[in-house]
């Protein structure tokens, strides 16, 4: 053959291998959540078949446009099988490369940045009003018994978003004994997201960052919003709060704990990797924080009842 034919033979091969290759990564990607429960064997043996579908797939394209007299079925359907194996190897050793025991004291180490100074901030809202209003200080400080308790319980390398929640409501509620109505807490809760994974101590950093700088500084108070909900295959959380009135309304730079909120990107980076997504910036002039996590794989009517976790709003 000439270079010519040659190339002309490349092309029409590459032409058609193309969406071979992208029909296998649709269909993996479409099964990931079945392919997640199976064992590392039984992932090889789908995707090779998958791959050896898509090979023949591409020999059938080459049929179709006359370009093969004698098509090579078996010889298609194999090199297909190949490509699908080494990609399965390729992301089952990446998988395994960031679950190792690094990953797990890197996850513990930056969890343990936050623990000191979610502890300090919350001691001092119980002790600014101990001498003042011993009654409320008595309520808060239970409410601070528990929530220790919960905080510095060792929960491993994840936590459902439930728990969270429930951590972060029991933050807002010491807070709420020391702002009174300048606090105004509103949530909109997915029950369909309760499952959904994260670090541990991930929100309420978050909704302490959005009481002191949007809340405290603020002579009318302000208001702080928390969303969860479920959009197809993803879970969003947004914790929105208004801005203080010296707070330039129309600044798109994130503001107070830089170090805490790049804690948190990290954290999520080292459990969801690519598909956990986190942003803080201001729009439509409140300070938002968005983070995106993948739905949960137990279903809704799995989960335990919780009264609390209705999607309910409170002043």
């Amino acid at each position: 053959e000439s270079p010519s034919d040659w190339l002309a033979r490349l092309a029409l091969l590459t032409g058609v291998a193309l969406p071979a290759t992208l029909a296998w990564l649709v269909a993996a990607c479409s099964l990931k959540q079945v392919l997640q429960h199976l064992p590392t064997t039984g992932q090889y043996l789908a995707g090779v078949l998958l791959g050896a579908l898509a090979g023949a797939g591409a020999c059938g394209m080459l049929v179709l446009v006359g370009a093969a007299l004698q098509p090579p079925w078996l010889a298609s359907a194999a090199s297909g099988a190949l490509l699908a194996a080494l990609l399965v190897a390729a992301l089952v050793l990446r998988a395994r490369g960031r679950t190792p025991a690094a990953t797990t004291a890197r996850l513990t180490e930056l969890q343990s940045r936050i623990r000191p100074h979610f502890l300090f901030n919350t001691l001092n809202s119980a002790i600014a009003l101990v001498r003042e209003e011993p009654a409320k200080a008595e309520s808060l400080l239970e409410d601070l018994s528990d929530l220790f308790r919960h905080a510095l319980v060792e929960q491993g390398e994840a936590v459902t978003l439930a728990e969270e929640i429930q951590l972060a409501r029991r933050y807002l509620a010491i807070e709420q004994v020391r702002f009174g109505d300048r606090l105004r807490v509103q949530w909109q809760l997915d029950p369909r997201t309760d499952a959904a994974l994260l670090p541990p101590l991930l929100l309420q950093p978050l909704v302490e960052n959005a009481v002191k700088h949007g809340v405290e500084p603020s002579a009318r108070g302000g208001k702080l919003r928390v969303l969860t909900e479920l959009r197809g295959s993803r879970v969003v959380v947004r914790i929105t709060n208004t801005l203080p009135e010296s707070q330039p309304a129309h600044s798109t730079a994130p503001r107070g704990h830089g170090i805490a909120l790049a804690n948190v990107r990290a954290r999520l980076a080292l459990l969801h990797d690519v598909q956990g997504e986190f942003s803080a910036a201001i729009e439509d002039g409140l300070y938002q924080v968005r983070i995106t996590l993948p739905a949960p794989l137990l279903p809704p009517d799995k989960l335990p009842s919780d009264p609390s976790r209705r999607r309910t709003r409170t002043p």
